[in-house]
């Protein structure tokens, strides 16, 4: 247990370092290239909202207009400019592996970015406008895409028609793969893509194998760990109840109507799925990054924040550290 505890410090120490609002100097570096670009407009424009609005985020993706855009529409709001950015890094790789239907939660409340790339198209798209696949600026925290014109708050996309239902089925698993060898691939791929936090609690209480239904991971960035967790007694729970006992893709998900619940591996903690201008909401926390990462066993899909117990759930739920009967096949800290 102590080495549990010493591991866990030095992860939080770690992570600490990579907390924090964008360096301004990033952002006024990223207005020059894009001046150097051909996107004027937009580099003036990312000058005078930056310390509003970029400096208030860890990290972000901005959408950059053309110069014709700005001509044709004339300056824009600064609502349509916070529909312009993510506050979340989205490298081209991560743009690839986004579900058609997928929505990215923008700096304007309530609004999102529809995800409209299909498997038959060459090009990425959201809100059905191309997206420049060569980042103007990237710099890891912050990144600069390029894109014709504005997007348009009202756009609507139109899902394939679907059974919504209240009652979760499992998706059904290859039993022939070896389990160590699933997680394994889901620990790498959560290492490189900034969630090595939810990456280092898999390793550590997860072992031997899992059920035959497999298990969806819903993993909050590095920096929302850090801002969120104090005390090593949070760690046991914050881990069980982001995991739900099930393999649930993005596109069964967005199946359950508002109200499904999910059970977690923390008994007496559910997730309960709602929506928000279009945006799949957990526990009112937002999904950002659906299927980041799914084999055979592990589905994972990255969330904007940690899954906070409710204040009146909080003594029934004190007991995080003692194991139900069919979690000991699961559960296995003292192997770390």
């Amino acid at each position: 247990m102590a080495s549990f505890l010493f591991l866990l410090s030095s992860l939080f120490i770690f992570f600490f370092s990579l907390a924090g609002a964008i360096p301004s100097e990033a952002i006024y570096d990223s207005a020059d290239i894009l001046t150097d670009a051909g996107y004027v407009s937009m580099s003036l424009t990312l000058e005078i909202i930056a310390e509003s609005i970029l400096e208030q985020s860890p990290s972000a993706t901005v959408f950059a207009p053309s110069d014709s855009a700005f001509k044709k529409s004339g300056q824009p709001s600064l609502d349509l400019l916070r529909y312009h950015l993510v506050m979340l890094p989205l490298p081209i790789q991560s743009f690839r592996r986004l579900p058609a239907g997928a929505k990215l939660p923008t700096m304007l409340p309530g609004q999102s970015l529809t995800v409209t790339t299909s498997t038959s198209d060459n090009a990425i798209s959201l809100n059905n406008i191309k997206i420049n696949e060569l980042p103007i600026y990237d710099d890891g925290v912050l990144l600069v895409y390029g894109i014709d014109r504005f997007f348009d708050p009202s756009f609507q996309y139109q899902r394939p028609n679907s059974n919504s239902n209240l009652n979760p089925s499992c998706s059904a698993v290859n039993r022939t793969v070896n389990s160590s060898d699933s997680f394994d691939q889901a620990i790498q791929m959560l290492k490189t893509s900034g969630y090595s936090a939810m990456a280092s609690f898999l390793g550590m209480q997860l072992s031997g194998d899992i059920s035959q239904n497999g298990i969806t991971v819903f993993a909050p960035a590095d920096e929302n760990v850090i801002n969120r967790l104090g005390v090593f007694d949070d760690y046991p729970s914050f881990f069980r109840r982001h995991v739900v006992p099930c393999k649930f893709l993005w596109n069964e998900l967005v199946d359950f109507v508002d109200g499904t619940e999910l059970p977690t591996f923390l008994e007496g903690f559910t997730i309960n799925i709602t929506r928000s201008g279009g945006v799949l909401i957990l526990n009112g926390v937002p999904v950002y990054f659906p299927d980041v990462f799914f084999n055979d066993r592990v589905v994972v899909h990255g969330v904007s924040d940690v899954l906070a117990v409710p204040e009146d759930a909080v003594s029934a739920l004190e007991d995080v550290d003692s194991f139900s009967d069919d979690e000991q096949n699961l559960f296995d800290p003292g192997e770390f």
